[in-house]
């Protein structure tokens, strides 16, 4: 596929799309986000999952018209900047940026823990760079072996329904769904299972990368939401019918936990390697979606210029990568970031936020260019109430989080904010000069 220096190559069909946004989204969330969802919702964690799923089946359908309409890499980003105005593209692709960064440093750390717990910190560093090489060869290198990792996961993520399912230990009793964890509980709880969901936006993110992006993003991001809704449930419904909502609040590894009690110790460690592999798939994928929106930031100059090159051999951003795997290292060596699973919740409500925002903006006419078919004025309307849904529950999750969390959140957009009035101010400042 021919590409420009400044363009990237379109090599991505229907199917390599869904495996990058399985990749993304199936991935270490699962094997550990629903023990400290258990402690929010208590008997109401399927109820929270419920929650999740619904706003992000919102958020996936804003985010399909959207990729459709601009097939360029930045996702929302780009959206919010058409759509809404520069600010608001800004403030989403810097909530993506900050925050996602933070979330590979965890992803990699996840893998060193699981790994060497002894080195998990140099293992970590060993995952970035690999990766950052793997994603630096070309992007359908990186699907190829998303493609592998998914196989993987999946594979482990069965066994552990299989074994806990089949056991003496089941019992259908401990899946009774109520809300001892309160309303609050189940928003929290769906706050924190939202950062398994949110990774069909690598596929938007990937939009000038994916072969017919206005018939392949919106067949995509729906595919891959719906197969890892169905995978989520499974293993949630697996794993409470051992352990119940009181045994997997105390769990630390809730599906090792889980298969050990169902009598399959076996299991625990291919249920390790597991953890891993899908970490690497998150880590993966992490750096591709992070990389493209900085690509597109850089682009506009409110990152360095120097980072919107693309390879003129690879056709990939290969600088944006080297910085993201840079940052990524640096704090995969250097810092726990077990806490940032909650700040990168915040910063990725807040992008979908304006997704849904810019979605809401979005009119029978421009949809129709998007989708090439007429859209009825009852199609639109749907369409709209989807990416109200979608905004609102995007703020009400976000807020709904721990404290710690929605501060620090809030202060890294406050700080974001600042930086884009003062480069305004200065930009301003030297034109009169």
């Amino acid at each position: 596929m021919p590409a420009s220096d400044s363009g990237l190559r379109r090599t991505l069909g229907v199917r390599d799309a869904v495996v990058i946004g399985l990749g993304s989204m199936i991935g270490a969330g699962i094997f550990a986000a629903l023990a400290p969802a258990a402690h929010a919702a208590g008997s109401g964690l399927l109820l929270g999952l419920a929650v999740a799923a619904v706003v992000a089946y919102c958020n996936a359908t804003s985010s399909a018209r959207l990729a459709a309409r601009y097939p360029a890499s930045g996702g929302t980003y780009v959206y919010g900047r058409e759509r809404l105005g520069e600010f608001w593209g800004y403030l989403a692709g810097w909530a993506f940026v900050v925050g996602k960064t933070a979330s590979c440093a965890a992803m990699a750390l996840t893998v060193g823990t699981y790994v060497w717990p002894g080195q998990a910190h140099a293992v970590a560093v060993a995952a970035v760079v690999a990766l950052t090489a793997v994603n630096y060869g070309g992007i359908q290198k990186s699907a190829w072996l998303t493609r592998v990792i998914v196989a993987v996961v999946l594979a482990v993520l069965a066994s552990v329904v299989v074994g806990c399912m089949v056991s003496g230990a089941a019992d259908a009793g401990r899946l009774d769904v109520g809300a001892s964890g309160g309303a609050g509980g189940v928003l929290q709880a769906a706050g924190l299972l939202f950062f398994a969901f949110a990774g069909y936006a690598r596929i938007a993110t990937l939009g000038e990368e994916v072969l017919d992006p206005a018939r392949t993003i919106p067949r995509a991001i729906p595919l891959a939401l719906g197969i890892t809704l169905v995978v989520y449930a499974c293993v949630a419904v697996a794993v409470l019918s051992v352990l119940g909502s009181d045994g997997l609040v105390d769990a630390a590894a809730p599906l090792a936990d889980a298969v050990r009690a169902a009598g399959a110790p076996w299991l625990v460690p291919v249920v390790r390697v597991g953890a891993a592999v899908a970490a690497l798939g998150s880590l993966l994928a992490l750096i591709l979606g992070v990389s493209r929106t900085t690509l597109a930031m850089a682009r506009d100059r409110h990152l360095p210029g120097a980072l919107a090159a693309v390879h003129p051999r690879f056709q990939v951003p290969h600088r944006a990568e080297l910085a993201v795997g840079g940052v990524v290292a640096v704090l995969a060596a250097t810092v726990d970031v077990r806490g940032a699973i909650g700040f990168s919740s915040f910063g990725v409500l807040a992008y979908y936020a304006v997704a849904n925002a810019s979605a809401w903006t979005l009119d029978s006419a421009s949809a129709s260019e998007s989708m090439s078919e007429s859209t009825s004025d009852s199609a639109t309307f749907t369409a709209r109430v989807v990416a109200g849904v979608g905004l609102a529950g995007c703020v009400m999750l976000a807020f709904s989080l721990p404290a710690v969390s929605v501060v620090v959140g809030a202060g890294v957009l406050v700080v974001g904010a600042v930086v884009y009035g003062v480069r305004r101010w200065a930009g301003a400042g030297a034109g009169r000069a």
